[in-house]
This record gives structure tokens, sequence and C-alpha cells, in this order.
């Protein structure tokens, strides 16, 4: 049976604290069993909680009612044990606390446990479905924990920055209007205006930006937000983002804020001093040098255009696609040479899945040269490819043909699945660059418009804003995106803060001028009485978590994460709600062919 704290029961110290020089003290300590080991006449536990392990002894010493007690004690009970503390007669240097153990003489089972479904241990390699369906039992793991602890001081850091630069806490709403672009919301049903419905913010966007209308001139929360999307290792439906909004600024008032604020993590969190300022490079560059707007710089690999030498050429593939408006261009694997006919294989399916028709390849192994494409060019071609590429002896050169966006994607998505299988990506080496000069539009060929490429309410270069309704793809908007090893981190912009252009901003992406002013008519009218000129920018917490960690999925950042589908396996949410509360909302739930 359980037993209960009394007012003299208090813990001294955690742990995972004790030390040599608490020998002689007398220690109350708390947690769960680890590790219960029985000896005959000794039995030693190893009591867990959030800060580490400590040793409980009990001996001949030890009385018989206690040593009795600890005999029935198994893994996952909660124990609360008294004794004095004393040096290990076996020291065990791969604990902080291996020097000292615990002579327990009072010892209390709080909770009896039964046996967990699956071990509590660091690094387990338990399947993620059943740990997620006792996440509660998860999350005592040490290692797991110490990610949601660590979480807690780069929020901390964050708040501590943001508030010493001038910025104001501010809460903005959960339950907001639905607003068109980006991603799918989630809509909430009124119970009170039936047929109606709220949505859960996206993003702050349009609060915050109505904050600087007020006058706050800083803003900044740690702002909860909510996507309907499909997920993958770096999304969830539900996140949070490091959320800031400046009055009466530029671009580079933004970043410095900002990188300021990374400074500040890097050097605390990691010890790292970052060198400011960071590098910045334009979309376009980094699209030409890297395929991706968020390209990592831990490596090389970046990418050749080879269409100058390959035009006209008698390869179809080739040709065929700079003629039609595309490109060739390829990447130099510096020792790819190594790669096997299956890999390069395994390779031409992986950029297939980019929309690549496939990949052309040329190899140099010990002056052996092997190629998919050289029989189909002449000796001046094949040499110019070389030439270009810089092909050396233990190289392999990789060759896309097709339309720039097909191109961009595979060869900046190639780059980086190359060098993760050469084992060149150091999670410990962090790459930071700024992308900057975004598009401000983003053409959909399925549906035959154009689309915000961050938000509506993006501003576009000055000189650009005679072309938002006549030549929208030309247009750059003042957006930056923070890139840490080839991941974004966060992303901002300059707002729009004139009545005029937003409206012209609306047009371009095709609203009439009353559908803009039934979804967005607050903020046109908010805009009639003096906005100020401003900006701001979101770090996405979790993604950051995870790089400062050097994780590779956003789930072990987060205390109750969803799986795939968007669903949380331990509360089988989401879930059928009551059929009162259903009726009281004036909604009925109608069957699909698939659900039956």
């Amino acid at each position: 049976m359980s037993q209960l704290l009394t007012v003299n029961d208090k813990r001294t110290k955690y742990c995972g604290q004790f030390r040599e020089s608490d020998v002689g003290s007398r220690a109350c300590v708390m947690g769960w069993v680890q590790r219960a080991r029985d000896l005959g006449s000794l039995i030693f536990i190893d009591l867990r909680d959030r800060t580490g392990i400590v040793q409980l002894a009990f001996d001949d010493n030890t009385a018989r009612e206690v040593f009795d007690l600890a005999f029935s004690v198994r893994s996952e009970f909660v124990l609360c044990a008294k004794g004095v503390v004393r040096e290990r007669s076996s020291v065990n240097d791969t604990i902080p606390t291996g020097h000292v153990e615990i002579a327990v003489d009072e010892l209390k089972i709080l909770s009896a446990s039964q046996t967990p479904p699956f071990e509590i241990v660091e690094n387990s390699n338990v399947k993620p479905e059943l740990r997620l369906k006792h996440r509660y039992l998860d999350l005592r793991r040490p290692d797991l924990q110490q990610h949601i602890i660590d979480r807690a001081k780069i929020t901390r850091i964050a708040r501590e920055y943001f508030a010493d630069q001038g910025f104001i806490d501010i809460e903005t709403p959960n339950l907001i209007a639905p607003t068109p672009e980006g991603a799918r919301d989630y809509l909430v049903p009124s119970r009170v205006h039936h047929g109606k419905f709220y949505a859960l913010p996206q993003s702050p966007q349009l609060y915050k930006q109505l904050l600087m209308l007020s006058g706050f001139d800083r803003y900044i929360q740690i702002a909860r937000c909510f996507r309907d999307e499909d997920l993958r290792a770096d999304r969830q439906p539900e996140f949070t983002q490091i959320d800031l909004e400046m009055s009466f600024v530029t671009q580079d008032d933004v970043i410095s804020v900002t990188e300021g604020f990374l400074k500040k993590v890097f050097k605390e969190f990691k010890g790292i001093d970052l060198e400011l300022p960071l590098l910045r490079m334009t979309y376009d560059e980094a699209m030409n040098r890297f395929g991706s707007d968020k390209p990592d710089l831990r490596f090389g690999f970046e990418l050749t255009d080879l269409s100058s030498v390959l035009s006209g050429c008698g390869f179809k593939v080739f040709a065929g696609a700079i003629e039609n408006g595309g490109s060739v261009r390829g990447i130099n694997i510096k020792g790819g040479a190594k790669f096997s006919r299956k890999e390069i294989d395994s390779l031409t399916e992986f950029v297939k899945s980019y929309k690549a028709k496939g990949l052309a390849w040329y190899k140099n192994n010990a002056g052996e040269v092997s190629s998919s494409y050289a029989k189909f060019l002449t000796d001046e071609e094949n040499a110019a490819v070389v030439n270009t590429l810089g092909i050396e002896e233990g190289d392999l050169a990789l060759i896309v043909a097709d339309k720039n966006k097909v191109v961009f994607d595979s060869l900046g998505a190639l780059r980086c699945e190359v060098a993760k299988r050469m084992g060149l990506l150091d999670p410990n080496d962090y790459k930071l660059l700024w992308v900057t000069e975004f598009p401000l539009f983003e053409y959909d060929e399925d549906d035959g418009r154009y689309y915000a490429k961050h938000h509506p309410f993006t501003m576009p270069f000055a000189e650009d804003i005679e072309y938002l309704t006549s030549d929208p793809g030309r247009v750059r908007s003042i957006a930056y995106d923070i890139v840490i090893n080839g991941t974004e981190a966060g992303g901002g912009s300059i707002r729009i803060h004139d009545g005029e252009i937003q409206n012209k901003m609306f047009e371009a992406l095709g609203f009439t001028p009353e559908e803009a002013h039934a979804k967005f008519g607050f903020l046109l009218e908010a805009f009639k009485y003096g906005t100020p000129p401003h900006g701001g920018l979101a770090f996405g917490l979790d993604r950051l978590v995870t790089l400062l960690l050097g994780l590779e999925d956003i789930r072990d950042v987060i205390a109750f994460p969803k799986v795939q589908n968007a669903s949380e396996l331990m509360t089988k949410c989401p879930s059928l709600p009551d059929p009162k509360a259903l009726s009281e909302l004036a909604i009925a739930v109608i069957e699909t062919e698939d659900e039956e």
C-alpha cells in the first residue's frame, strides 16, 4: 500500500546533486526506481529524478522493516528515502554522484508501479508508436527530459534578451477570423453563432501588425500556432514561434536585433561565439549555387550551369530541356567515384521524387571513365562538361536537365542526400546565413495563378511596385530568412503599411475589392489612421531547439507531439464529440466511404 508524505518529509536535494562534499550530512530524496539490486545481505537501489541518479544502500546496519521494504521495491516505484550520505566503496565514475551513496534508515513507498511496457533508458530503440502511446513514461527518459529542459532554457534566453532590447510581451487571440492563403486553417465552431467558425491562428501576423499601428513599437510573444498541413520531421500541426515585430525599422534593423539574439543563445547554450554580421545571400544566388532557398553550407557540391556548353548538342535530353526554357545543371561530388552503379541508381530514384525524369552521370574512377551520356555527345562537348564541372580523378558528376524548378528542387535535395550518405553532415558544425530578396509571388501551374511567396502583407521593393499587377513574377520582396545548416529556422519581412499598396497586392493575388474587404476590411480600415513602417520575424522555436541540440526530429523537443496523421496516440485525439455537444453546435457528422 502506498504511503503518504508528512510535513517532516522535505527533500533536501535532487538525486543528481549529491557530491563528496555532502558526505556526513543527512539527506531526504524522492524519485523513481531506475534499478534495484538484491545481493543478499546488501540491497542497492538507483533512485532517479530529472537531475540524475543517486544510489541508495541497505545493509546489515539497516533496520529489518526498512530492509524488507527495500526488498519489495521494483523498477519505477516512487520512493521517499532518508539517510546519511557516505562514500561509496565501489566508485562509479560514469555518473556525477558516483562517489557517494545514501545509507537509508527511513523508506516510504509513495507509489507502486506495474512493469512498464518498455525500459526507461536513454536512447531507447523501442518503436516510436509504443513510446508515444505511453508518452508519460517516455518523458521519464533522461535524454528526452534533458531536451525539454533545454527547450525551457532557450525560451528563457529569448525572453530575457528581447526584454532587455525593449520588447513588450503581448498575447494575441487564439480564436480568430479564418483567412485565406497559406496552409489550411483549423476551424472551431461557435456555439453562440450557429454556422459560424473561428480559426486557430497560423501565426499572429495581422495582430502584431495592428499592435505596431497601436503604438507599442516593439512586440514579442512566445506564440502557439496551428496549421492543418501534411506533417514531416520538422513540422507539427501545432507549434511554437518566437514572434517579434518592430516599428520604424528597415530590414537591417530587424536583422541586427535578430543576430544579437542568435549570438546570445549560441554563446549561453552552446558556448559558441558567432561572428557578426552573418553571411547574406540573395534568393537568386542561393538557387543558382545550391538549388535551394535554405542552402546547407557545411559542404560543397554547388550547382554549375551547363546550358551554355550543351545548347544545340546532339543529346535530346539536354538540348530539349534548354530549348523549352529550362536548363542543364550538374554537381561535382569530390571523391564520389567510389559510389557503385547500384548507389547511383538509387540516387536516380531519389531525384525522381522531385519530378526529375532521370539523372545523368559521369565518373572518373582512378582514370577509368564511365558515363550514362558521354556516347551521345561529341568529344568537344564531353571535354567542355568535364572542364566546366572541374571533374578530376575520383570525382562523380550528377546532372539533371529539365525545367528550372525541377532542376533546382532535385539537385538541391540531391546534394544534401549525397552529403548525408558520405557522412558530411556534422550537427555541431553550424553554418548560418540570411537569404534575402525573395520573389514576392510564386506561380502555381496547376491553379494558373500567383500566390504570395511568404504572405500577402510583405512589402515589395519600391522599384518593383509598378509591376505588382502587370508582371507579378518579376517583383521582389523585402523578405529575409535565417537559415541554419540547411533548415529555415526563422523568417520575416518588412510589411506593407500603405493601404493603396496593400490593395494592389490583393488584386495581384486575384481578390476582388469585395473579397479583400470581406477578409481584411479591418486591416484596410486601420491603415487609414496613421500606420508606422514596420517589420518583424518569427523563429520556429521547435526547429531552433532541434538544431541547437543536434537532433533530427522536432518531436524529440515537444512534450506531447502528434504523429504523421496529426493524431496523438496517447489520448487518441482527435475523437468524435458527444452527440449533445454536436447538437448544441448545430453540426452533423457525415461519414465518408473511407470511414465506413
